[in-house]
Parts: structure tokens; C-alpha cells; sequence
């Protein structure tokens, strides 16, 4: 009789330890699926961006006076 119920034990620790490590794994799966989606999702997105284009103004030169009031900066 104790033989039996030492063997149930062992065997419900075993099926215990079992479940943990497959939710475990489960978990883990799902954790890098969804890092990997929203990676893609990134690199794809930063791809259909426009690109950026620099603005320059026709007159590169700033003018700055003081006209006794005040600074003026002319751009």
C-alpha cells in the first residue's frame, strides 16, 4: 500500500513539473512571436516613411540689428 501511494505521488509530481515546464515553453513562444511581429511591424513601417527633405531658405544670410528697442533678427 505505501508502495502505491509513493508511486501516485512521484507520478502526480512528475505530470505537475511536466505542466509547469509546457506553460513555461507555451509562454515563452508566445513572448518571442509577438517581439517578432512588432519588429517586422517597425522595420516595415519605417520603410514606407517618406523621406526626409532638408528646407533651405533662397537667403542663407541672417540679418540681426538693434534699433535702440530692441534686437531684430531678420531670417
Amino acid at each position: 500500500m505505501q508502495n502505491i501511494r509513493s508511486f501516485f505521488i512521484i507520478v502526480t509530481a512528475i505530470a505537475l513539473l511536466a505542466a509547469a515546464a509546457l506553460l513555461t515553453a507555451s509562454l515563452t513562444i508566445a513572448f518571442m512571436g509577438t517581439l517578432a511581429i512588432l519588429s517586422i511591424g517597425k522595420a516595415l513601417s519605417s520603410r514606407l516613411k517618406p523621406a526626409q527633405v532638408r528646407a533651405k531658405s533662397k537667403q542663407s544670410d541672417m540679418r540681426v540689428w538693434n534699433d535702440g528697442r530692441g534686437t531684430i533678427i531678420d531670417m
